[in-house]
């Protein structure tokens, strides 16, 4: 039954794509959970056996970078087998111990359960059960009161009331559990087409997103010059590959108002520095050589940036790494630049949320041989301030790759600039996406820009290498996309999204309730309360055997 319910949830999400059976899925599962016993000697293993299977599947995209990430995969799957485990468990105490209703027991664990993954170990809630439904535009408009893990909520509540129907152990079959599961899914329903029912929009900015199509592979070569002449190659083919879809761009489309190139895809690095900088030891030359070629660095790259513009004509939201030398040391940042159109350098957003392993391994700082056991060259570093880029006469909040992953991340972020009177009225994604070579992760990242759309009521734009590129409106419709794997140039004409959003105001509310339920179901498993019947039984012997 474990790996039944684990092959029908794999089924749902791509490649396959059959999202329907997303309804079906935990079924399985939260038929084991009404048993009084569970079979075999060891169930919770084989509970983690089929997670493990199920996230292997899923997952599989982890090992096409580079061979030493399919440790990374097989890792990251092992860690996430023990939520259906758990899930069970869990849901088993609050059934058969609490006697909490199947019915709300199975989805208020799933969903504290969903709210953990996405936070601990830095994060990560890809793959969540909403995400299969990101096309129901109707059901994912709950997503601006309890963001997506209201839609899981939903979609494992009606699962639990289809698993209450079936006979288990010495219950019959049911018919009544379709009616309240009926009842939420209406009301759910109905929020979401009176949410849809109204335009409240107004006129936005013209930007092009620009999608090329570069596969991405770590060098694998062992001498270093060899390496960087295959890094040459291949950025200065990234540079005419995306320069060519520019300059198509804005001889298609007139009057462009923002350009934007995805993560990394300005091949160039953009150097800044501090006044005191400190020179690195392995700089050979003497201080005043290594002020100047700070200097020419910094501004050769600003001037590359600046011709680009000047040549097609429009502002730019460039990928671009940075590489910035400070009183101690240098730290390199994946950034976002915002170059005007007279070519000006205006802002630029260092990505402060990163994938761990991908772009930094941990306590490396510590133990510098861990190094070895990565095929990252050096450790990028996380910023530490969010921005907003004032272009096309709105202010745009630029994200940079996973940051569009985690609900909370963007939530804080948005919240952060409203904070400082810049409140975004777009929002605008920067992922190089091309290390994964057109796989099942496109889509799922893409899932994961619809409901960051819904949960903050406003227009998400996503720039990425390889696809998919997407135009999504506030509704979380997918207005345009970028083939799988394909150069495309989308033209997102951007309507402004006036409406209010109880997530983006007040957060993870709902699915933090159900992860204080979760931990009061692990206390009553740790911490039983003896039984009433048990204590008087107990002191009724007592007192007989002190009589006698």
């Amino acid at each position: 039954m474990a790996g039944l319910g684990a092959l029908l949830l794999w089924m749902a999400f791509p490649p396959l794509d059959w999202w329907p059976l997303a309804w079906l899925a935990p079924v399985p599962w939260v038929w084991l959970v009404r048993r009084r016993q569970l079979a075999g000697r060891r169930p919770y293993v084989a509970l983690t056996v089929a997670g493990f299977a199920f996230w292997m599947g899923a997952l599989h995209w982890l090992r096409l970078p580079h061979p030493a990430t399919s440790i990374g995969w097989v890792a990251l799957s092992f860690y996430f087998a023990f939520y259906l485990p758990v899930f069970v468990g869990l849901s088993r105490v609050a059934v058969h111990r609490l006697r909490v209703p199947v019915m709300l027991a199975a989805p208020v664990v799933w969903t504290g359960l969903e709210l953990a993954r996405a936070h601990l170990l830095t994060g990560m809630s890809m793959a969540s059960l909403a995400h299969t439904q990101y096309r129901w535009i109707e059901l994912i408009q709950v997503s601006d009161l309890a963001g997506e893990f209201g839609v899981s909520f939903v979609v494992m509540c009606v699962a639990a009331a289809l698993a209450r129907m079936l006979p288990c152990d010495d219950r019959p079959w049911a018919i009544w559990p379709l009616a309240p599961a009926a009842g939420v899914l209406a009301a759910v329903l109905g929020y979401g087409y009176l949410r849809t029912a109204h335009e409240v929009t107004s006129p936005g900015p013209r930007v092009a997103l620009i999608q090329g199509s570069v596969d991405i592979e770590l060098m694998s070569a062992a001498d270093p010059q060899e390496r960087r002449r295959m890094a040459d190659q291949r950025d200065d083919y990234t540079y005419r590959q995306y320069l060519r879809l520019s300059e198509e761009a804005v001889e298609k489309y007139p009057r462009v108002d923002v350009v934007v190139w995805p993560e990394s895809m300005f091949p160039w690095t953009l150097v800044t520095f501090d006044a005191n900088a400190t020179r690195p030891a392995e700089y050979g030359g003497s201080e005043a050589q290594f002020r100047a070629d700070l200097q020419q660095a910094a501004d050769s790259d600003r001037w590359t940036m600046a011709r680009l513009a000047e040549k097609l004509g429009t502002a730019l939201i460039l990928g671009v790494a940075t590489e910035h030398f400070g009183a101690h040391d240098d730290c390199v940042y994946c950034s976002a630049a915002y170059v005007s159109h007279e070519g000006r350098l205006m802002g630029r957003y260092d990505k402060n949320h990163l994938v761990m392993f991908g772009e930094y391994m941990p306590l490396v700082d510590r133990f510098p041989w861990l190094q070895h056991f990565t095929p990252l060259t050096g450790n990028a570093t996380p910023g530490n301030k969010v921005v907003a880029f004032e272009a096309g006469g709105v202010c745009m909040a630029p994200s940079i790759c996973y940051e569009s992953v985690l609900s909370h991340v963007i939530r804080r972020q948005v919240n952060a600039l409203a904070a400082e009177g810049k409140q975004p009225q777009v929002l605008i994604n920067l992922t190089n996406d091309g290390w994964f070579w057109g796989s099942s992760e496109l889509d799922m990242h893409l899932a994961c820009g619809v409901f960051r759309a819904v949960e903050c009521r406003k227009p998400f734009l996503i720039a990425a290498n390889t696809g998919f590129s997407a135009w999504i409106d506030g509704d979380g419709r997918i207005r345009k996309k970028g083939r799988r794997r394909q150069t495309d140039i989308l033209l997102a004409e951007v309507r402004l999204d006036h409406r209010g959003s109880w997530y983006l105001r007040h957060g993870d509310w709902f699915a933090g309730i159900c992860l204080v339920a979760c931990l009061a179901f692990a206390a009553a498993y740790w911490f039983p309360a003896v039984p009433a019947r048990r204590r008087w039984h107990s002191s009724s012997s007592s007192s007989k055997a002190a009589c006698t």
